[in-house]
């Protein structure tokens, strides 16, 4: 205790000294736990950072900018689309009073009919372009103005179909839509277009199915889509060697008689072997020299092989023969002409070529576009 009150200074520095050391000490101990978990937090998030910006899509700058282009693009394609199927989208669907779609619905059928009856087609019985219901009764008010865009859809087709002309439609079904029954119809959020669906079944030849065709797909005022499509041949059983029947060539006026070649003669096929031989020319016969005895009586003598004759006395000189006269050509006969422009009218060569008739279904759907929806505008990119 004497040198403490001797050496104040000192003991009060000792003790000042040691009493930091142990808040030191105190204040190490407790911030490192921090620092060690603040220096883990801030590594882990470092390689996370890390990780993200190897990834293609990270939201740096030059990404940001490459995301709007890509963006606005995209928007100038949904646009041009839009934009291309104008022309089928209704601008207006306005109601109209059910005696006036009834009028509609007579005209059209009555113009559907007469282009049937040009073509000679069979129509079912009862034929009204799918609005049978509303021979009887009419419409509801609120569903005229659709019932009118379908109407005008299935005319354009029923008039297509009989300029392929058909030998029989069988069947056209139009199913109702819900506002003909009072209903409503709830569109999906992604749905751009509106389908109104029906059936129609047709005899015809392959032309006429091809021909009706083309015709829809390239209509000007609606959009038709061929969802289901059945095509049955007339003839269910393949065609064999007894069903092949050639007809021969016509004749022409002068032209020699037919054989009986079942090919048809010069109209059919032609064998190089059996072709006939050209005529021989015939030799004009040798003038007698002078002095030389008639032979008239004297009957000609059999060469011998091997024999030689006996040398006559005197020999006279050998006259210069005459050149033999090359034959006209024969002229191919008139029906090897006429043959070529035949046609063949043989079972099979039908089939193959899809001369029988075809029984085609098709369902078939009008679409109505819907508006154009306002796209969302694409945020410009900072820097």
């Amino acid at each position: 205790m004497s040198w403490i009150k001797d050496n104040k200074f000192a003991a009060m520095l000792g003790g000042a000294t040691l009493l930091g050391a142990l808040v030191l000490f105190y204040v190490g101990i407790n911030f490192h736990g921090r620092y060690s978990k603040a220096l883990e937090t801030y590594l882990g998030a470092a390689e996370e950072v890390k990780t993200f910006e190897e990834i293609p899509l990270y939201p740096s700058v030059s990404n940001r900018q490459g995301k709007a282009k890509a963006l606005n693009e995209y928007r100038t394609a949904i646009t041009a689309m839009a934009t291309a199927f104008d022309k089928f989208r209704p601008k207006d669907l306005k109601n109209i009073a059910p005696q006036s779609f009834a009028d509609h619905a007579k005209t059209a059928n009555e113009e559907a009919t007469k282009a049937f009856e040009k073509t000679s087609t069979k129509l079912p019985d009862g034929f009204f372009l799918g609005f049978e219901p509303y021979t009887a009764g009419l419409a509801r008010e609120d569903a005229t103005g659709l019932l009118d865009y379908q109407l005008g859809a299935t005319k354009e087709l029923m008039i297509a179909l009989a300029k392929a002309a058909p030998s029989q439609l069988q069947n056209l079904y139009r199913p109702k839509f819900p506002e003909e029954d009072g209903e409503k119809f709830q569109a999906g959020p992604n749905d751009a277009t509106r389908s109104f669906p029906m059936e129609v079944t047709f005899k015809g030849s392959e032309r006429s199915v091809r021909e009706f065709l083309s015709t829809i797909v390239n209509s000007p005022n609606y959009f038709f889509v061929v969802r289901t499509m059945r095509i049955t041949n007339e003839k269910q059983v393949a065609p064999n060697v007894k069903d092949a029947r050639f007809e021969a060539p016509p004749a022409a006026p002068g032209a020699a008689k037919p054989s009986a070649d079942p090919f048809g003669g010069a109209g059919g096929f032609v064998i190089p072997s059996d072709e006939p031989a050209a005529p021989e020319p015939t030799p004009a016969p040798a003038a007698k020299p002078a002095g030389a005895k008639p032979t008239g009586a004297t009957p000609a003598k059999l060469a011998i092989p091997g024999a030689v004759p006996a040398r006559p006395a005197a020999v006279a000189p050998k006259p210069a023969a005459p050149k033999p006269v090359a034959p006209k050509p024969v002229a191919a006969p008139a029906a090897a002409t006429a043959a070529t422009a035949a046609s063949d009218s043989s079972r099979i060569l039908n089939r193959v070529l899809g001369s029988e008739e075809l029984e085609v279904f098709l369902h078939i759907d009008v679409l109505e576009f819907f508006p154009i929806k306002a796209l969302p505008e694409v945020p410009k990119s900072k820097p």
